[in-house]
């Protein structure tokens, strides 16, 4: 959606905020969130102005979608915050996103990839895609931050080796040890972003991520490769901070998040227990 497809006022207001957001220094990605956001509500057409659409239009609006609950609650948190970015500007009285209520989160699920999905995967893939799967599979690193590798920017060198500096939410860096052979294509490559776009800059997060769940298949995402590499790291380590580490989480509650149970070690301690209680 561009500004041409809505009215001259939600077009300036939703540009303020951009300006706004990135002068708060948030990540390139959540300002294209926030702003898809509203530019959705924008082609709704519940009025000419954002400050003039009321908390019955506003809450309707947003129970009429059929969203993903993780969906739901993003897009809350953007209205919500950009009222509240009205309201500080005197652009508004009152802040109508209070009406959307609140979305409790959804329960810890891991889904990380299959291995077999993954393996078939880099077998097929051609060299730019096999970076894109080994960023993400052996790094964890997300689709946005994987988006925007920037070889000659990013690649460090410590008394160990090579590493990379990742871009993370909330402009959060970090960085993280690369497998030799892997730091020696990023070396290898033109300068600039790893995976340039068009207009010069990078590919976006959302096309990485389309890439990358086409060359899987079987409706696995790029997202469940971040899965895979934090379940079976922590399989070998047993250490959830080192994993929260690895994957750049604020909270080591998401984390937890992220990491699958072996159904057959479940399986295997609930055996050895009552075969204890059996033998006295």
């Amino acid at each position: 959606m561009t500004s041409e497809n809505m009215s001259p006022l939600w077009a300036a207001e939703i540009d303020a905020w951009r300006i706004a957001m990135n002068a708060m220094r948030l990540s390139p990605q959540t300002v294209e969130l926030r702003v898809y956001h509203l530019r959705r509500l924008s082609q709704a057409g519940l009025a000419d102005s954002p400050w003039s659409v009321t908390r019955s239009q506003l809450l309707a609006w947003n129970g009429e979608h059929a969203w993903q609950r993780e969906t739901a609650r993003a897009v809350r948190s953007s209205l919500r915050r950009f009222w509240a970015w009205g309201l500080s500007t005197g652009r508004t009285t009152e802040n109508i996103a209070d009406v959307v209520p609140m979305i409790r989160p959804e329960q810890p699920r891991p889904r990380p990839a299959s291995p077999s999905v993954v393996a078939e995967a880099l077998h097929h893939a051609d060299p730019r895609l096999t970076v894109m799967l080994r960023l993400a599979n052996e790094l964890g690193m997300r689709r946005g931050e994987v988006a925007q590798v920037c070889p000659e920017d990013d690649l460090v060198r410590d008394s160990v080796g090579w590493a990379l500096v990742v871009h993370g939410k909330g402009a959060r860096k970090r960085v993280l040890p690369l497998p030799d052979d892997l730091a020696s294509v990023l070396q290898d490559t033109p300068s600039g972003y790893l995976f340039p776009s068009r207009d010069g800059r990078h590919l976006s997060a959302h096309w990485v991520g389309t890439l990358v769940a086409r060359a899987l298949g079987d409706g696995t995402t790029m997202h469940q490769l971040r899965h895979l590499c934090a379940t079976e790291v922590h399989a070998e380590t047993h250490d959830l901070r080192l994993v929260q580490t690895l994957l750049g989480h604020a909270s080591l509650a998401t984390t937890q998040r992220y990491i699958a149970v072996d159904d057959c070690a479940v399986r295997a301690a609930i055996t050895d227990r009552s075969r204890r209680w059996r033998d006295g």
